[in-house]
């Protein structure tokens, strides 16, 4: 079932993708800011209780629909509550468009529409950055949102789902991930959330992210070039300041044989958090490789969609196994 389920939300998302300005986003983002100004004291046994509700609440209200379909309706039905769910935390189309359209301005040989592209998906002044700055930021933070978005979720759900927790997964991957996203800059903001409980939902989420991360990196090596990709894991993750960020960018640079690292675009204080914030990538140095390059784009494309072909095939055998044991 898990296989089916993520093919046909993938093609849903594909068709017809879900925005940041979504409805449901703005329910969850509700639901945390509410859980927020009744919990949030300050206090770190509180904090850890907030984040709890924010996250597991949710997960576990799906997990007893998903079973309760399972029982009463069977697995079919079950399914497609889980293509739903998966719909909802997968995200391919909320931040390849940002993606495209950098490129296909880079192409055309306008540098001045794609800084001006860059800063309105990070939200911050670019300024005059260099032709390959451009790439090379865009290629960053489309990597990380790769992750978020469609690996980390990968990862999850595959796990739980095999172990019958259906998609419970990928609800508190998401789930984390936007906690943590939202907390973090409405206390930079002065929005009323308090430290601790921004620190809170930053541990909760490096805990969560560190095993997809590893996941994300080690697929990025077998379909890419698997040697310099685990040199760049090794021996260059310590470049970037975020330990789970840092494995990833890694071993992209050295999958694909890019100079990734450098210089951060500023501060971002952005729409809801969906995206990696610059500051995640900000003072790191260079990785060895070759100077990012606009012919750069398609090898990163392609690198996203080997990975994905190999999560597929993965997800497959695991569900065959699952099936025949």
């Amino acid at each position: 079932m898990s296989f089916f389920a993520i093919l046909l939300a993938l093609v849903l998302e594909q068709a017809r993708p879900m925005t940041a300005q979504s409805r449901i986003y703005n329910i969850v983002g509700g639901w945390a800011d509410w859980v927020a100004r009744t919990l949030d004291a300050g206090v770190r046994h509180q904090a850890w209780v907030a984040w709890g509700i924010t996250v597991l609440a949710p997960a576990v209200l799906v997990m007893l629909v998903h079973w309760l379909l399972v029982l009463s309706l069977g697995w079919l039905v079950a399914m497609l509550w889980n293509v739903a769910l998966l719909y909802v935390t997968l995200g391919f189309r909320q931040f390849s468009h940002h993606f495209t359209a950098i490129r296909d301005a880079l192409e055309d040989g306008d540098e001045a529409k794609a800084r001006e592209l860059l800063a309105e998906w990070q939200q911050v002044k670019v300024g005059d950055i260099a032709r390959s700055e451009i790439v090379r930021h865009a290629i960053e933070y489309s990597m990380i949102a790769a992750h978020r978005h469609v690996f980390g979720v990968f990862f999850w759900y595959a796990v739980m789902s095999i172990i019958g927790l259906g998609p419970v997964g990928a609800v508190v991957y998401r789930m984390a991930d936007h906690a943590q996203a939202r907390w973090q800059r409405q206390q930079a903001d002065g929005s009323g959330v308090s430290e601790v409980l921004s620190e809170v939902s930053q541990h909760a989420w490096m805990a969560i992210d560190w095993l997809p991360a590893r996941a994300t990196a080690l697929g990025f090596a077998i379909v890419g070039s698997f040697e310099d990709a685990m040199d760049g894991w090794r021996n260059h993750a310590q470049r970037f300041p975020e330990d789970n960020d840092g494995v990833i960018l890694a071993a992209t640079a050295g999958a694909i044989n890019i100079q990734l690292g450098g210089a951060a675009l500023g501060s971002q204080s952005g729409p809801d958090g969906e995206e990696p914030d610059s500051d995640k990538i900000a003072g790191s140095s260079s990785t060895p490789g070759r100077p990012a390059q606009v012919a750069h784009f398609a090898q990163v494309v392609g690198l996203v969609w080997r990975t994905v072909l190999m999560w597929l095939v993965l997800v497959a055998l695991l569900t065959m196994a699952n099936l025949l044991g």
